[in-house]
């Protein structure tokens, strides 16, 4: 098992924020890294899509835990395993919000995201989570 993430404290109000980061079919428009998302259905658990960050391959996923205003958790199928994403926000006080991504990988793919993948993930994050503050903001 592989787990990496990252968090950062932002501005904003927590339901614009939570809004943002619940429109999956929206992140392309925000997200740099975001190049396709599709969600075959509502967003709740259970509910399959289809995502593709910039030089990563596509690939599908199913919702399967929603906290609403809190957080909410994708799973994707890899050769042998799985890739666990959960998106965290936390209301902190005056206006701060401590938003995070958590990664975990199981099976025979853990080098690989342990050499690349993880590590350039890792970069981005920062850019989502400024990039997920002034969309919250912007709407």
């Amino acid at each position: 098992m592989y787990v990496f993430g990252d968090e950062k404290i932002i501005s904003g109000d927590s339901a614009k924020v939570w809004a943002v980061w619940s429109e999956v079919e929206r992140f392309p428009e925000w997200d740099p890294r975001e190049v396709e998302n599709r969600l075959h259905g509502p967003f709740a658990p259970g509910t399959s899509g289809y995502s593709k960050q910039r030089g990563n391959p596509g690939g599908p996923y199913t919702i399967t835990a929603v906290e609403p205003g809190r957080m909410w958790t994708a799973e994707s199928p890899l050769p042998g395993g799985k890739l666990t994403i959960d998106h965290g926000l936390e209301p902190i006080r005056d206006g701060k919000i401590r938003v995070w991504k958590r990664y975990e990988v199981r099976g025979p793919l853990v080098l690989l995201f342990r050499l690349y993948y993880g590590r350039n993930v890792r970069r981005a994050l920062a850019g989502t989570f400024t990039a997920l503050e002034q969309e919250a903001a912007r709407r």
